[in-house]
């Protein structure tokens, strides 16, 4: 069966399937948001390293910043202190559509129809872009002419949401979820509601946390909950939309779930202090290693982990095979993560 294929990048763009990035929101009324967002997202760089940014609100409107490079890069303290507001959410890219450049660092922001203002994170790949971009409207219509400028799919959910004039942000995040195709974990935001969503097999990871003095959180990873003193409360479900606000958190379902993980989520790009449902990254790439001692017996000397992600799993082999365990590779912890660079070079 032939697929449309998504959004193609520019000549400074990547080919083949990467949708690695790490998203954050908060909610918490008298909190300082940003510095919660900067904190999120610093818990989160492993998921992108090319740009960094955050959008915040008073209540009454949105200010988005971003720029390239990493959170400690982008932010600093005199430049969280011109970001007041007590909702946001923050995104750290790794691009899979469109190219590495300032224009496609995410918040994604749009005015809407009614002449509000929604930001958007989003972690995933879509595959339908090309009907999605159909939506906005025919060749020649303003709609046609807001698809065109959009060079990711993460600018074209948001061009998507921005557009009706009809409903709530939450009816249009509900409508434009059964529109796409893909993988997908967004954080969504107007001027006073944060929005986390997932796709209805739940492939890029989501969880809600609560914060002490109240108020809620949303990241990719619970190291991210960690770190701001949110306690787990759950996983986004596949198929659910989470709204926080004045009321608190509700949710309802836009899809029935069909669950599949992603098990590049366990093997490589999550932390391995990230829990999940059933288990924590350490502890299933620990599991893998035993199983491969089980299926992969062999007579050697040393098991010697490539640091960081084999790690855990050469632990894990040398304790079911007996066979004694060491360190042979060492890694620049200094150095980013080589495999998300922006280019070969």
């Amino acid at each position: 069966m032939l697929h449309e294929q998504p959004f193609q990048p520019s000549a400074q763009g990547r080919s083949g399937a990467r949708d690695e990035c790490g998203v954050f929101a908060v909610y918490a009324p008298g909190e300082d948001a940003a510095t919660l967002c900067y904190y999120g997202l610093y818990a989160l760089q492993h998921r992108g390293q090319e740009s960094a940014g955050i959008a915040v609100s008073d209540g009454t409107h949105i200010l988005v910043t971003k720029e390239m490079g990493l959170v400690n890069q982008v932010f600093d303290p005199q430049r969280l202190a011109g970001i007041t507001g007590h909702l946001g959410i923050g995104h750290v890219r790794y691009s899979t559509t469109g190219a590495s450049t300032w224009d496609n660092a995410q918040p994604a922001f749009k005015v809407t129809a009614t002449g509000g203002s929604i930001a958007l994170g989003h972690n995933g790949n879509l595959v339908n872009t090309v009907d999605l971009a159909r939506e906005l409207g025919p060749p020649g219509d303003a709609g046609s002419d807001v698809a065109r400028q959009c060079d990711t799919d993460s600018e074209l959910l948001a061009a998507l949401l921005a557009r009706d004039a009809d409903t709530s942000l939450e009816e249009s995040i509900v409508r434009t979820c059964g529109l796409v195709r893909g993988a997908f974990s967004l954080v969504v935001m107007d001027s006073d509601t944060v929005y986390g969503v997932r796709d209805a097999h739940g492939v890029r990871p989501l969880v809600i946390g609560r914060l002490p003095r109240g108020g809620y959180v949303m990241a990719s990873e619970t190291e991210a909950l960690d770190i701001v003193g949110a306690h787990l409360v759950r996983e986004v479900e596949p198929g659910e939309v989470v709204a926080i606000d004045e009321h608190g958190l509700r949710s309802r379902r836009w899809a029935d779930p069909t669950p599949a993980f992603c098990s590049f989520e366990y093997v490589y790009l999550a932390r391995p202090d990230h829990r999940t449902a059933e288990t924590s990254v350490y502890a299933a790439r620990r599991e893998m290693g035993r199983l491969l001692a089980d299926t992969a017996p062999v007579e050697a000397d040393l098991v010697i982990p490539v640091p960081e992600c084999g790690t855990a799993a050469a632990s894990g082999y040398a304790e079911a095979s007996g066979i004694p365990y060491a360190e042979g590779l060492v890694k620049n912890r200094y150095v980013g993560r080589t495999f998300i660079q922006p280019s070969q070079s």
